[in-house]
Protein backbone atom coordinates (compact mmCIF):
# COMPACT_ATOMS: atom_id res chain seq x y z
CA UNK A 1 0.00 0.00 0.00
CA UNK A 2 1.51 3.92 -0.79
CA UNK A 3 2.39 5.77 2.12
CA UNK A 4 2.70 9.01 0.76
CA UNK A 5 2.04 12.21 2.68
CA UNK A 6 -1.08 13.83 1.89
CA UNK A 7 -0.74 17.64 2.56
CA UNK A 8 -2.33 21.12 1.56
CA UNK A 9 -2.00 22.84 -2.18
CA UNK A 10 -1.21 26.69 -1.17
CA UNK A 11 -1.69 29.02 -4.35
CA UNK A 12 -2.63 32.35 -4.93
CA UNK A 13 -5.46 31.62 -7.74
CA UNK A 14 -6.78 29.10 -9.39
CA UNK A 15 -9.55 28.77 -11.89
CA UNK A 16 -9.74 24.84 -11.20
CA UNK A 17 -9.80 23.57 -7.76
CA UNK A 18 -10.39 20.09 -5.98
CA UNK A 19 -11.67 21.44 -2.22
CA UNK A 20 -11.87 19.37 0.16
CA UNK A 21 -15.27 19.37 2.35
CA UNK A 22 -14.32 20.94 5.65
CA UNK A 23 -15.71 24.58 6.77
CA UNK A 24 -14.07 26.93 8.73
CA UNK A 25 -16.10 29.00 11.29
CA UNK A 26 -13.58 31.58 12.74
CA UNK A 27 -10.40 30.89 10.22
CA UNK A 28 -9.73 28.96 7.27
CA UNK A 29 -8.43 25.57 8.26
CA UNK A 30 -9.87 23.23 5.97
CA UNK A 31 -7.41 21.60 3.06
CA UNK A 32 -7.37 22.61 -0.47
CA UNK A 33 -6.08 20.50 -3.45
CA UNK A 34 -5.43 21.18 -6.78
CA UNK A 35 -6.32 18.61 -9.39
CA UNK A 36 -3.49 17.39 -11.75
CA UNK A 37 -4.86 14.82 -13.48
CA UNK A 38 -8.63 13.15 -13.46
CA UNK A 39 -8.44 9.90 -15.73
CA UNK A 40 -11.02 6.95 -14.96
CA UNK A 41 -9.28 3.53 -13.55
CA UNK A 42 -9.82 0.39 -11.66
CA UNK A 43 -11.05 -0.15 -7.92
CA UNK A 44 -8.82 -0.79 -4.85
CA UNK A 45 -8.74 -4.40 -3.87
CA UNK A 46 -10.10 -5.04 -0.53
CA UNK A 47 -8.01 -6.62 2.37
CA UNK A 48 -7.89 -9.34 3.77
CA UNK A 49 -9.96 -8.33 7.05
CA UNK A 50 -8.24 -8.34 10.53
CA UNK A 51 -8.73 -9.42 14.02
CA UNK A 52 -10.46 -5.69 14.79
CA UNK A 53 -12.72 -5.83 11.75
CA UNK A 54 -15.45 -3.40 11.76
CA UNK A 55 -18.46 -5.49 12.62
CA UNK A 56 -21.44 -5.25 10.47
CA UNK A 57 -24.59 -4.58 11.91
CA UNK A 58 -28.16 -5.65 10.14
CA UNK A 59 -29.06 -4.64 6.91
CA UNK A 60 -31.15 -1.53 6.37
CA UNK A 61 -34.59 -2.45 3.92
CA UNK A 62 -34.18 -1.27 0.27
CA UNK A 63 -36.59 1.77 -0.76
CA UNK A 64 -37.12 3.45 -3.74
CA UNK A 65 -35.34 6.07 -5.05
CA UNK A 66 -37.99 8.30 -4.98
CA UNK A 67 -38.11 8.03 -1.07
CA UNK A 68 -34.73 7.80 0.54
CA UNK A 69 -36.74 8.86 3.87
CA UNK A 70 -36.35 5.60 5.44
CA UNK A 71 -33.03 4.92 4.57
CA UNK A 72 -31.88 8.36 6.25
CA UNK A 73 -33.71 7.82 9.52
CA UNK A 74 -31.99 3.98 10.02
CA UNK A 75 -28.64 5.62 8.84
CA UNK A 76 -28.58 9.19 10.59
CA UNK A 77 -27.28 7.63 13.95
CA UNK A 78 -24.51 6.17 12.85
CA UNK A 79 -23.52 9.66 11.27
CA UNK A 80 -21.90 12.29 13.56
CA UNK A 81 -20.55 16.15 13.08
CA UNK A 82 -17.29 16.81 14.19
CA UNK A 83 -15.93 20.32 15.22
CA UNK A 84 -12.19 20.93 15.75
CA UNK A 85 -10.31 23.88 17.05
CA UNK A 86 -6.57 24.38 16.27
CA UNK A 87 -4.07 27.40 16.78
CA UNK A 88 -2.68 29.10 14.37
CA UNK A 89 0.02 31.95 15.15
CA UNK A 90 -0.79 35.19 13.05
CA UNK A 91 1.83 37.69 12.94
CA UNK A 92 1.80 41.38 11.90
CA UNK A 93 3.95 43.39 9.97
CA UNK A 94 6.04 44.49 12.26
CA UNK A 95 6.61 41.42 13.60
CA UNK A 96 3.90 41.30 16.69
CA UNK A 97 2.76 37.94 16.83
CA UNK A 98 -0.66 36.27 18.39
CA UNK A 99 -2.46 32.96 18.65
CA UNK A 100 -5.73 32.73 17.29
CA UNK A 101 -8.26 29.88 18.10
CA UNK A 102 -9.94 28.35 14.69
CA UNK A 103 -12.83 26.07 14.59
CA UNK A 104 -13.53 23.73 11.81
CA UNK A 105 -16.41 21.28 10.48
CA UNK A 106 -16.41 18.15 9.24
CA UNK A 107 -18.34 14.42 9.40
CA UNK A 108 -17.82 11.13 10.63
CA UNK A 109 -19.12 7.72 10.65
CA UNK A 110 -19.54 5.51 13.37
CA UNK A 111 -17.74 2.17 12.71
CA UNK A 112 -17.09 0.12 15.66
CA UNK A 113 -17.32 -0.12 19.13
CA UNK A 114 -16.30 -1.82 22.47
CA UNK A 115 -16.65 -1.67 26.09
CA UNK A 116 -14.93 1.81 26.70
CA UNK A 117 -15.25 3.57 23.63
CA UNK A 118 -16.93 4.56 20.27
CA UNK A 119 -14.75 4.57 16.78
CA UNK A 120 -15.31 7.21 14.43
CA UNK A 121 -14.02 7.23 11.12
CA UNK A 122 -13.61 10.42 8.96
CA UNK A 123 -10.65 12.59 6.84
CA UNK A 124 -7.44 13.14 8.32
CA UNK A 125 -8.04 16.90 6.75
CA UNK A 126 -10.83 17.38 9.18
CA UNK A 127 -8.74 16.66 12.57
CA UNK A 128 -5.20 16.99 11.64
CA UNK A 129 -3.23 19.67 13.82
CA UNK A 130 -6.84 19.69 16.25
CA UNK A 131 -6.09 20.97 19.86
CA UNK A 132 -9.55 19.93 20.71
CA UNK A 133 -12.50 17.49 19.46
CA UNK A 134 -16.38 17.38 19.59
CA UNK A 135 -18.22 15.32 18.25
CA UNK A 136 -22.26 16.37 18.12
CA UNK A 137 -24.57 12.45 17.98
CA UNK A 138 -28.15 12.33 15.88
CA UNK A 139 -29.79 13.56 19.19
CA UNK A 140 -27.57 16.63 19.38
CA UNK A 141 -26.02 15.80 22.34
CA UNK A 142 -21.85 16.15 22.19
CA UNK A 143 -19.13 15.12 23.90
CA UNK A 144 -15.07 14.82 23.35
CA UNK A 145 -13.43 12.96 21.33
CA UNK A 146 -9.62 12.50 21.07
CA UNK A 147 -7.29 11.07 17.93
CA UNK A 148 -7.18 7.16 18.03
CA UNK A 149 -4.50 6.88 14.80
CA UNK A 150 -3.95 8.75 11.14
CA UNK A 151 -3.01 7.83 7.78
CA UNK A 152 -2.23 10.96 6.27
CA UNK A 153 -1.27 8.97 2.98
CA UNK A 154 -4.72 7.93 2.16
CA UNK A 155 -6.63 10.93 3.99
CA UNK A 156 -8.05 8.68 6.72
CA UNK A 157 -8.36 8.89 10.22
CA UNK A 158 -10.25 7.38 13.78
CA UNK A 159 -11.38 9.60 16.48
CA UNK A 160 -12.34 7.63 19.81
CA UNK A 161 -15.34 8.39 21.81
CA UNK A 162 -15.19 7.57 25.44
CA UNK A 163 -18.51 5.86 26.63
CA UNK A 164 -18.62 7.07 30.28
CA UNK A 165 -19.04 11.06 28.31
CA UNK A 166 -22.17 9.91 26.78
CA UNK A 167 -25.53 10.04 28.90
CA UNK A 168 -27.63 6.27 28.63
CA UNK A 169 -29.78 8.11 26.54
CA UNK A 170 -27.41 8.90 23.80
CA UNK A 171 -25.65 5.56 24.08
CA UNK A 172 -29.32 3.91 23.31
CA UNK A 173 -29.68 6.48 20.06
CA UNK A 174 -26.26 5.75 18.34
CA UNK A 175 -25.35 3.20 16.01
CA UNK A 176 -22.81 1.08 14.10
CA UNK A 177 -22.70 2.22 9.99
CA UNK A 178 -23.59 -1.08 8.01
CA UNK A 179 -21.05 -1.59 5.75
CA UNK A 180 -21.53 -2.03 1.82
CA UNK A 181 -19.38 -3.75 -0.68
CA UNK A 182 -17.89 -0.65 -2.93
CA UNK A 183 -17.04 -3.02 -5.18
CA UNK A 184 -20.08 -4.36 -6.24
CA UNK A 185 -21.42 -1.01 -7.29
CA UNK A 186 -22.39 -0.10 -10.90
CA UNK A 187 -22.49 3.38 -12.45
CA UNK A 188 -25.72 4.49 -12.03
CA UNK A 189 -26.51 3.25 -8.96
CA UNK A 190 -28.59 5.59 -6.27
CA UNK A 191 -26.15 7.76 -3.90
CA UNK A 192 -27.16 9.34 -0.78
CA UNK A 193 -24.32 11.39 0.95
CA UNK A 194 -25.26 12.81 4.67
CA UNK A 195 -22.84 15.09 6.63
CA UNK A 196 -21.94 18.28 8.54
CA UNK A 197 -22.64 20.44 5.26
CA UNK A 198 -21.30 23.80 6.25
CA UNK A 199 -21.27 23.42 9.94
CA UNK A 200 -25.19 23.66 9.87
CA UNK A 201 -25.98 20.15 11.34
CA UNK A 202 -26.86 17.05 9.61
CA UNK A 203 -27.95 17.13 6.18
CA UNK A 204 -28.50 15.21 3.37
CA UNK A 205 -27.91 15.12 -0.71
CA UNK A 206 -28.98 12.68 -3.32
CA UNK A 207 -27.57 11.36 -6.52
CA UNK A 208 -26.44 8.52 -8.43
CA UNK A 209 -22.44 6.84 -8.73
CA UNK A 210 -21.00 8.97 -12.04
CA UNK A 211 -18.04 6.64 -12.38
CA UNK A 212 -16.10 4.23 -10.40
CA UNK A 213 -11.89 4.05 -9.87
CA UNK A 214 -11.17 7.55 -10.26
CA UNK A 215 -7.79 8.24 -10.31
CA UNK A 216 -7.23 11.63 -9.09
CA UNK A 217 -3.92 13.31 -8.67
CA UNK A 218 -2.84 15.97 -6.37
CA UNK A 219 0.82 17.86 -6.01
CA UNK A 220 1.68 18.32 -2.80
CA UNK A 221 2.94 21.88 -2.86
CA UNK A 222 5.70 21.24 -0.06
CA UNK A 223 7.04 18.68 -1.75
CA UNK A 224 6.32 18.69 -5.09
CA UNK A 225 5.25 14.68 -5.07
CA UNK A 226 2.35 13.41 -6.34
CA UNK A 227 -0.37 11.68 -5.13
CA UNK A 228 -2.77 9.51 -7.11
CA UNK A 229 -5.83 8.37 -4.88
CA UNK A 230 -9.05 5.99 -6.27
CA UNK A 231 -12.22 7.29 -5.64
CA UNK A 232 -15.57 6.80 -6.32
CA UNK A 233 -17.42 9.58 -8.15
CA UNK A 234 -20.85 10.92 -7.67
CA UNK A 235 -23.50 13.82 -8.32
CA UNK A 236 -24.56 13.84 -4.86
CA UNK A 237 -23.63 17.14 -3.69
CA UNK A 238 -20.48 17.37 -1.11
CA UNK A 239 -20.23 20.40 0.23
CA UNK A 240 -17.54 21.93 2.59
CA UNK A 241 -18.34 20.52 6.27
CA UNK A 242 -19.52 16.94 4.48
CA UNK A 243 -15.64 15.71 4.63
CA UNK A 244 -15.61 12.46 6.70
CA UNK A 245 -19.49 11.76 6.05
CA UNK A 246 -21.02 8.61 4.75
CA UNK A 247 -22.20 8.15 0.98
CA UNK A 248 -24.63 5.04 1.23
CA UNK A 249 -26.12 2.78 -1.06
CA UNK A 250 -30.26 2.69 -1.81
CA UNK A 251 -30.02 -0.03 1.51
CA UNK A 252 -28.08 2.45 3.63
CA UNK A 253 -25.02 0.75 3.23
CA UNK A 254 -22.01 2.95 4.25
CA UNK A 255 -20.35 2.44 0.58
CA UNK A 256 -17.58 5.26 1.15
CA UNK A 257 -16.20 8.49 3.12
CA UNK A 258 -17.37 11.62 1.25
CA UNK A 259 -14.34 13.92 1.00
CA UNK A 260 -13.92 16.15 -1.95
CA UNK A 261 -15.35 17.88 -4.57
CA UNK A 262 -14.43 19.23 -8.00
CA UNK A 263 -15.03 23.06 -7.93
CA UNK A 264 -15.16 24.95 -11.04
CA UNK A 265 -17.65 27.93 -12.84
CA UNK A 266 -18.08 24.75 -15.97
CA UNK A 267 -18.24 22.23 -13.64
CA UNK A 268 -21.53 20.58 -11.96
CA UNK A 269 -22.14 17.55 -9.75
CA UNK A 270 -18.64 16.45 -9.64
CA UNK A 271 -18.05 15.05 -5.57
CA UNK A 272 -15.58 12.33 -4.79
CA UNK A 273 -15.67 9.79 -2.15
CA UNK A 274 -13.07 7.06 -0.62
CA UNK A 275 -14.23 3.97 -1.24
CA UNK A 276 -14.55 0.94 1.55
CA UNK A 277 -12.94 -1.33 -0.02
CA UNK A 278 -9.98 1.18 1.03
CA UNK A 279 -11.32 2.40 3.49
CA UNK A 280 -11.88 -0.71 5.76
CA UNK A 281 -8.61 -2.21 6.00
CA UNK A 282 -7.07 1.16 6.83
CA UNK A 283 -9.87 1.82 9.51
CA UNK A 284 -9.52 -1.55 11.36
CA UNK A 285 -5.87 -1.18 11.65
CA UNK A 286 -5.75 2.47 12.67
CA UNK A 287 -8.67 1.08 15.49
CA UNK A 288 -6.31 -1.66 16.60
CA UNK A 289 -3.05 -0.36 16.70
CA UNK A 290 -3.83 3.53 17.10
CA UNK A 291 -1.02 4.42 14.82
CA UNK A 292 0.16 7.37 12.87
CA UNK A 293 1.58 6.19 9.50
CA UNK A 294 5.07 8.02 8.78
CA UNK A 295 6.17 8.85 5.23
CA UNK A 296 9.68 9.08 4.20
CA UNK A 297 9.49 12.26 2.87
CA UNK A 298 12.01 15.36 4.22
CA UNK A 299 9.63 17.75 5.66
CA UNK A 300 10.97 21.42 6.67
CA UNK A 301 7.92 22.14 8.91
CA UNK A 302 6.56 25.21 7.67
CA UNK A 303 3.82 27.00 5.85
CA UNK A 304 4.89 29.93 3.33
CA UNK A 305 4.70 32.21 0.28
CA UNK A 306 7.18 33.98 -1.99
CA UNK A 307 8.28 37.58 -1.14
CA UNK A 308 7.02 39.40 -4.23
CA UNK A 309 8.14 42.52 -5.97
CA UNK A 310 5.48 44.72 -4.72
CA UNK A 311 6.25 44.74 -1.19
CA UNK A 312 10.11 44.62 -1.48
CA UNK A 313 10.22 48.40 -1.83
CA UNK A 314 9.53 47.21 1.87
CA UNK A 315 13.26 46.62 2.52
CA UNK A 316 11.83 42.66 2.89
CA UNK A 317 14.40 40.45 1.24
CA UNK A 318 13.42 38.32 -1.20
CA UNK A 319 13.39 34.59 -0.22
CA UNK A 320 10.02 32.41 1.35
CA UNK A 321 7.76 34.36 4.06
CA UNK A 322 6.75 31.60 6.69
CA UNK A 323 3.06 32.72 7.48
CA UNK A 324 3.09 29.28 9.90
CA UNK A 325 5.73 26.68 11.33
CA UNK A 326 3.78 23.37 12.16
CA UNK A 327 4.09 22.31 15.94
CA UNK A 328 6.47 19.70 16.53
CA UNK A 329 8.19 19.57 13.34
CA UNK A 330 12.00 20.17 12.54
CA UNK A 331 11.48 24.05 11.66
CA UNK A 332 9.30 24.43 15.55
CA UNK A 333 12.15 22.60 17.53
CA UNK A 334 14.95 24.99 15.59
CA UNK A 335 12.28 27.72 16.52
CA UNK A 336 11.94 28.77 13.27
CA UNK A 337 9.36 31.25 13.79
CA UNK A 338 6.24 32.63 11.57
CA UNK A 339 6.93 36.17 10.10
CA UNK A 340 10.42 35.22 9.12
CA UNK A 341 12.03 35.15 5.71
CA UNK A 342 14.37 31.93 4.67
CA UNK A 343 16.73 33.18 2.13
CA UNK A 344 19.00 30.61 1.65
CA UNK A 345 19.58 26.77 2.73
CA UNK A 346 23.04 25.07 3.37
CA UNK A 347 23.80 28.46 1.44
CA UNK A 348 21.86 28.26 -1.65
CA UNK A 349 20.06 30.88 -2.34
CA UNK A 350 16.15 31.00 -2.06
CA UNK A 351 13.79 32.79 -4.04
CA UNK A 352 10.79 31.22 -4.02
CA UNK A 353 8.41 28.05 -2.52
CA UNK A 354 9.64 26.15 -5.18
CA UNK A 355 13.07 26.92 -4.72
CA UNK A 356 12.83 25.74 -1.35
CA UNK A 357 10.78 22.44 -2.33
CA UNK A 358 13.31 21.70 -4.65
CA UNK A 359 16.54 22.05 -2.04
CA UNK A 360 14.59 20.40 0.44
CA UNK A 361 13.81 17.05 -1.79
CA UNK A 362 17.31 16.50 -2.18
CA UNK A 363 17.93 15.89 1.63
CA UNK A 364 17.01 12.37 3.57
CA UNK A 365 14.99 12.23 6.99
CA UNK A 366 17.37 12.96 9.91
CA UNK A 367 19.33 15.36 7.81
CA UNK A 368 20.35 19.05 9.15
CA UNK A 369 19.94 21.82 7.02
CA UNK A 370 21.51 25.67 7.78
CA UNK A 371 18.42 27.61 6.59
CA UNK A 372 19.77 31.35 6.48
CA UNK A 373 16.58 33.28 8.17
CA UNK A 374 15.83 37.25 8.31
CA UNK A 375 14.37 38.16 11.26
CA UNK A 376 12.06 41.31 11.59
CA UNK A 377 13.64 43.87 13.60
CA UNK A 378 12.67 47.56 14.46
CA UNK A 379 11.61 48.57 10.30
CA UNK A 380 14.67 46.50 9.81
CA UNK A 381 15.84 42.79 9.68
CA UNK A 382 18.92 40.66 11.33
CA UNK A 383 19.89 37.40 9.32
CA UNK A 384 20.47 34.22 11.46
CA UNK A 385 21.78 31.12 10.36
CA UNK A 386 19.46 28.16 11.95
CA UNK A 387 20.11 24.36 11.91
CA UNK A 388 17.12 22.72 11.00
CA UNK A 389 17.02 18.99 11.21
CA UNK A 390 14.38 17.39 8.71
CA UNK A 391 11.17 14.85 10.22
CA UNK A 392 9.23 12.57 8.21
CA UNK A 393 6.50 14.32 6.73
CA UNK A 394 2.96 12.96 8.91
CA UNK A 395 0.93 16.03 8.32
Amino acid sequence: MKKKSFFSKLTKCAALALVFGVVAGTGFSGVNYFVGDLVKGGQAAEDEVKPSKIQPTAKVSSVSSKDISGVVEAAMPSVVAITSMTQQEILSFFGQGRTVENESSGSGILVSKDDEYLYVATNNHVVQDSSALTVQFSDNTTAPASVRGTDPADDLAVIQVALSDLTEETKSTVQVATIGDSEKLSVGDAAIAIGNALGYGQSVTTGVISALGREVTFQDEQTGETITSRLIQTDAAINPGNSGGALLNADGEVIGINSSKYSDTQVEGMGFAIPMATVKPIVEDLIANGKTTISGKPYLGIYGQDVLEEVQQFNMPKGVYVTQVIKGSGADTAGIMAGCIITKIDGTQIDSMEALKSCIGGYKVGDTVVLTVQIADNGGYIEKEVPVTLTANTY
